[in-house]
């Protein structure tokens, strides 16, 4: 039976107090459940889904009471743990030993802090810090103990973090053999590689596996084991709750010099995909169709059954899915898979559900090719427009739109582009984003999804940039927002995010947002600016490579007068760095910038986010040598000063497409190829100059020469009349 709920750290006397209470009154509220929400507290009224008879289901015995660590022990190990948070250690060496110490005194009180509800922290981040030696050790301590501690309230956090810190070194000792013995001088040391103590936890935890799959807390540490054991990234799921509750309480540290090895992909030995696959296998194997489908709704058991199908489709092959023991064919067991099949039950059934459409997600994006296509045709193809309209269904159509191909993306496209309006009326805009994506990766036309989109966030003049970004209305003459209510924070980042995508796309429907943001005000795009979700497409604008030179001047033009608040702004300082990626081509306003915020020196060094805008711009480089400073930008911003645009119909060619071409040449490389033909042109008068100097100096030499001659000559014929005179 599960254990008594106790939050970590806080006392819950009162709630049980109230729970009491409500009991007694014939309370019979019941809450929402959702994956994430299964750390708290059940309900009185709830039955429980999975006990007391599952048939081939062992369940581990009573849990055993390690004892308590005595007033002086607990007040040793709090400040310790406090040490450890606040890590002001003069050096790695200094808090090398201090770990080591604490260790040394918790030496056969490891069960103890583990189960302990004020020194559980501890043992985290003792975990978080430990050498290989010390994880070891600490695994040889817990050895005998798994079953136990993974069902604990706070020792199943100690087993995820002793398992995600001895991860990469099983990587370690797989390329690197000679570590797994160390050189010691102690002959009663036991070696054991990291390797083999995984494989034994799992043999502690083998007869178990069915149960701790629903199990509140030992569910969490078996998706971290599955995890290791498969060698993907730890921290890089697609969906972090299937790994942790979004209640997980963050313990860390912070170790500069720790290398972060669990991040990405690893290689494992073999042994680890074949226990993998035992594992799996063990975990559904007396479990039947009914039950797993079940399972399939359960807030406990979806997420760890969503991983161990998506490690047994990704890692074993498409073929597993034929194997009649697989995980796949047990939830859908017909083939082929018909309308009145209990398989389309299944299906329909989950679609809509909270919990189940999870589920479904991982079976769509991972299934094979074949039968993914069966389950569309069968089941979607015809009702894309109406899943999309749904707010739990829409994930699921979202999925359904990567897999498709191109001809089958044009048919639901063509039935989500008529839902678009009522999409936007419900701010559904997730599965829009992702419609729009797709047809960019497979070539389908999305002028239709523009037109659409225009159509539904036009106003008085188009298309509203502000309408998408749930900023209300635009400003009234006194400068006041016109706006009757904010729209929740949710509802801003979907409608920046989709914001972002249509900029990537270069036509009709990126300049739907450019055209807008030129067409905003000082005050509206100030607002903008400010905003933390909508600053975010405002920056994606700046720095876009569909965004003309024009565009971006006329934007940032907006800022000036405004740089020094702005780069204060927690929200704004991230719009005023972009204006240096921005600013290409345009290295006079680059310098227009800089004048500003070195005009508002002494207010941005005094602020947090004001120094990284400072640091970001070098404008302690612009402050002492401003010259070197000058020529850098210039030189970063793709020329050595403003150039005249050149006279197309107000139109400057991207970049992009005078590449293209070939044939014409883009605003930039034509301001370039005029400055290297004033360049060179100048250089041909300077050289002709010197030359022309050359020869004047010459004859000035040569006139020189023949005055000295005639000087010399002259004065030797006097002396010889002297001296005849003085002769005679």
């Amino acid at each position: 039976m599960p254990k008594e709920f106790r939050k970590r750290g806080r006392r819950a006397d009162e709630k049980k107090r109230k729970r009491d209470h409500e009991e007694g009154e014939g309370a019979t509220k019941r809450r929402r459940k959702s994956v994430d929400d299964d750390e708290t507290a059940p309900q009185e009224d709830e039955e429980p889904f999975q006990d007391e008879a599952i048939d081939g289901v062992t369940r581990p015995g009573a849990m055993p009471f390690y004892g308590m660590l005595d007033d002086d022990e607990q007040e040793y190990f709090k400040r310790a743990d406090e040490m450890l948070e606040l890590n002001q250690f003069d050096g790695p060496d200094e808090r090398n030993l201090f770990i080591e110490s604490v260790y040394k005194e918790a030496d056969g009180k490891e069960l103890k802090l583990a189960n302990s509800q004020s020194c559980s922290r501890l043992m985290e981040r003792l975990i978080l810090m430990s050498t290989p030696k010390q994880l070891k050790d600490l695994f040889q301590k817990f050895n005998g103990h798994f079953v136990h501690l993974v069902q604990h309230r706070f020792a199943s956090h100690c087993c995820e973090a002793l398992f995600i810190q001895a991860a990469p070194v099983v990587t370690q000792e797989v390329m690197k053999p000679h570590l797994i013995t160390p050189p010691s001088s102690d002959p009663n040391d036991v070696v054991v590689s990291m390797e083999n103590l995984f494989l034994f936890t799992l043999d502690e935890l083998e007869g178990y596996l069915g149960y701790l799959i629903t199990e509140r807390f030992a569910s969490h540490v078996l998706r971290v084991l599955l995890v290791v054991l498969s060698g993907t990234p730890l921290e890089k799921q697609g969906n972090k709750s299937t790994l942790h509750s979004k209640k997980k309480e963050k313990v860390g540290v912070f170790v500069a010099e720790k290398e972060e090895l669990i991040l990405g992909e690893r290689k494992v030995p073999q042994s680890f995909m074949d226990a993998l696959q035992k594992v799996i296998n063990d975990s559904v194997a007396n479990l039947d169709t009914n039950y797993l489908q079940m399972l399939a709704t359960h807030p406990t058991g979806n997420p760890t059954l969503q991983l161990m199908l998506k490690l047994e489709l990704t890692l074993f092959g498409k073929v597993k899915a034929k194997d009649e023991n697989s995980i796949i064919r047990k939830l859908l067991p017909d083939d082929p898979i018909k309308e009145d099949t209990p398989s389309a039950s299944f299906i329909n059934g989950l679609v809509y559900d909270a919990v189940g459409s999870r589920l479904l997600e991982t079976i769509i994006e991972n299934a094979p090719g074949k039968l993914f296509k069966s389950i569309y045709r069968q089941f979607f193809q015809q009702r894309m427009g109406s899943l999309a309209r749904n707010e739990i269904a829409g994930y699921v159509a979202g999925r359904i739109l990567e897999r498709l191909s191109k001809d089958d993306l044009e048919e639901a496209s063509r039935q989500t582009i008529e839902q678009i309006p009522n999409l936007v009326e419900r701010n559904r805009t997730a599965i829009i984003k992702t419609l729009i994506e797709r047809c960019v990766a497979r070539g389908v036309d999305t002028v239709p999804i523009a037109a659409q989109l225009k159509a539904a966030y036009s106003g008085s003049s188009g298309f509203e940039i502000t309408r998408l970004l749930k900023l209300g209305e635009a400003s009234s003459d006194d400068g006041k927002s016109t706006s009757k209510h904010e729209h929740p924070q949710p509802d801003k980042v979907h409608g920046s995010l989709l914001a972002q995508t249509m900029m990537t796309v270069d036509g009709p429907l990126g300049n739907l947002i450019f055209d807008s943001f030129t067409k905003l005000g000082d005050y509206m795009t100030l607002r903008v600016a400010r905003d933390p979700a909508a600053s975010r497409t405002l920056q994606a604008a700046l720095v876009s490579p569909n965004a003309s030179v024009i565009f971006r001047r006329k934007v940032i033009q907006q800022f000036y007068g405004h740089v020094g608040e702005l780069a204060l702004d927690p929200a704004g300082s991230h719009v005023i760095d972009s204006i240096w990626e921005g600013t290409a081509g345009l290295a006079f306003i680059r310098e227009r910038i800089a004048e500003e915020l070195a005009e508002n020196e002494a207010a941005l060094r005094e602020s947090h986010v004001g120094r990284a805008v400072w640091r970001n711009w070098r404008m302690d480089l612009y402050r002492r040598r401003r010259a070197d400073w000058v020529k850098q930008a210039r030189y970063t911003a793709g020329n050595d000063g403003f150039q005249s645009f050149p006279e197309s119909n107000g139109e400057i060619t991207p970049p992009s497409q005078g590449r293209k071409t070939g044939g014409h040449l883009s605003a930039i490389e034509l301001a370039r190829k005029k400055w290297a033909e004033s360049q060179a042109a100048k250089a041909k008068l300077e050289s002709e100059k010197a030359k022309r100097d050359a020869k004047e100096a010459k004859k000035e030499s040569r006139k020189d020469k023949k005055h000295e001659r005639h000087d010399s000559s002259s004065s030797k014929g006097k002396e010889k009349a002297k001296a005849s005179v003085a002769a005679h």
